[in-house]
């Protein structure tokens, strides 16, 4: 089961990346980009999951010693990783509006380097 996460994870990033690589319109190489953050925090979430785990609240009286828990600090990193890719879809996407005002159109190849 595990291992079809790994599949999955580096599908997601391998298609992000050819997204962000090969298409030439702006709109498209965000979702790219959103594809790639997808894969890489399904890969984070795979790699801190334990089969039979559990989560790790508890008190000290159900502590033992045969106590196995799911690490929490991936999932920590995952949360961070999905505020962070939001904000950068949103900076992303807001400059997109911009190139498309100052130049008219989406599409990379036609938009010429600023002069400055």
């Amino acid at each position: 089961m595990i291992l079809v996460n790994y599949i999955a994870s580096f599908f997601l990033i391998a298609l992000g990346f050819y997204c962000m690589a090969v298409k030439k319109n702006l709109i498209k190489i965000c979702i790219g980009m959103g594809i790639a953050d997808y894969g890489a925090n399904l890969l984070i979430v795979s790699v801190g999951f334990n089969p039979g785990g559990t989560a790790p609240i508890f008190t000290m009286s159900e502590l033992t010693q045969a106590s196995f828990f799911v690490d929490p600090v991936p999932q920590a990193l995952t949360l961070t990783s999905i505020v962070i890719g939001a904000c950068t879809t949103a900076m992303t996407l807001s400059l997109v509006i911009r190139l498309k005002e100052k130049y008219g159109t989406l599409q990379a190849d036609q938009v010429r380097r600023l002069r400055g």
